[in-house]
């Protein structure tokens, strides 16, 4: 059967082509918090799925207008998170060129109808504030030029680590003003305890965030696992975490925490099927050629542009790709 419709004008039949599939963005426009998920602009729930970009100061050529196209068409995912360093050669060795790469990938995937989650990746330091200065110019710089767009949040904090809940809760609210400043309306995700496990991994749990949570509305508070790693305990944690507070997974791995290694599938399954469960949007590391296991491209990849041929995928590649839409 042909796809498409015919018009008839005078004694001609005409085929029209079938409509294009409305763009995520399109289908649910304006993204806030409700309750401990999102919901669209018609008060719908919404649950993102995509990938995280690698440090864009090693992999930038892995973030193109075709990848995306890749990304968002072939795949099927409804969100990218784009990853800008802080240190490790990242943005304090040159802040306008990496805002403007930032800004470049966020401009891109807007053109697809993607979300974008803007994420702040401090890793080392661990404690946010040691940065403060470096994110108030970041977001507000980002802001000014996105802040008007309706398909873009904000990770204010990647991994903090070594520091306590009280100082990224303080961090969180000195921050979240700065992005509302130039974007009112913006969900911003908050990054949790000993890098974003909600505390897990210093032998705490979500109970110092249910009792002590962001003097903020519209925010959400974000967790990591990689599944090689991160078992029972942490995926117990996530799921109490998930029935109390909003929560994104902004960054996970079917890997060990070091995003190498074998895959553990039947674990990263385990984890998939709880956030199908509750509602949770996530994004996956990453979308990019490094040597890693984590790394969905094989590499060179991102060097030959040939991100849509099968055999350009890792097995970690393939088994998020068959489950991102």
């Amino acid at each position: 059967m042909l796809a498409g419709c015919a018009a008839v004008v005078g004694s001609a039949s005409v085929w029209a082509a079938p409509p294009e599939a409305a763009t995520p963005y399109q289908e649910h426009g304006r993204i806030a918090v409700c309750g401990t998920t999102l919901c669209g602009e018609d008060g719908e729930p919404v649950r993102l799925r995509g990938m995280s970009t690698h440090g864009t100061q090693w992999y930038e050529n892995c973030v193109t207008g075709a990848s995306l196209d890749v990304l968002a068409r072939d795949w099927g995912a409804n969100v990218v998170r784009v990853s800008t360093y802080v240190q490790e050669d990242g943005y304090e060795t040159d802040p306008a060129y990496f805002t403007d790469l930032a800004s470049r990938v966020i401009d891109q995937a807007t053109e697809r109808g993607l979300y974008v989650v803007v994420d702040w990746h401090l890793l080392t330091p661990g404690d946010p504030n040691a940065n403060t200065e470096l994110a108030k110019r970041f977001f507000t710089d980002i802001t000014a030029r996105h802040g008007d767009q309706d398909n873009v949040l904000y990770e204010i904090a990647n991994e903090p680590n070594g520091v306590s809940w009280d100082a990224i809760r303080s961090y969180a609210e000195e921050m979240i003003p700065v992005v509302r400043a130039g974007d009112p309306d913006a969900v911003v995700l908050v990054g949790t305890r000993a890098w974003s496990s909600f505390g897990v991994s210093d032998g705490a749990d979500e109970s110092e965030v249910v009792a002590n949570p962001v003097d903020a509305d519209n925010i959400m508070y974000t967790f990591h696992f990689y599944a090689a790693s991160h078992r029972d305990a942490y995926l117990q944690a996530l799921s109490r975490a998930a029935d109390r507070l909003p929560v994104f997974v902004t960054e996970f791995g079917t890997q060990d925490y070091s995003g190498d290694g074998p895959n553990d599938f039947a674990m990263a399954q385990r984890y998939l099927d709880l956030m199908a469960e509750k509602g949770i949007s996530w994004t996956n590391w990453n979308y990019s050629d490094d040597f890693r296991s984590g790394a969905v491209f094989q590499p060179g990849t991102c060097d030959s542009g040939r991100w849509a041929d099968p055999a350009s995928l890792k097995e970690a590649g393939v088994w998020i790709r068959d489950r991102v839409s």
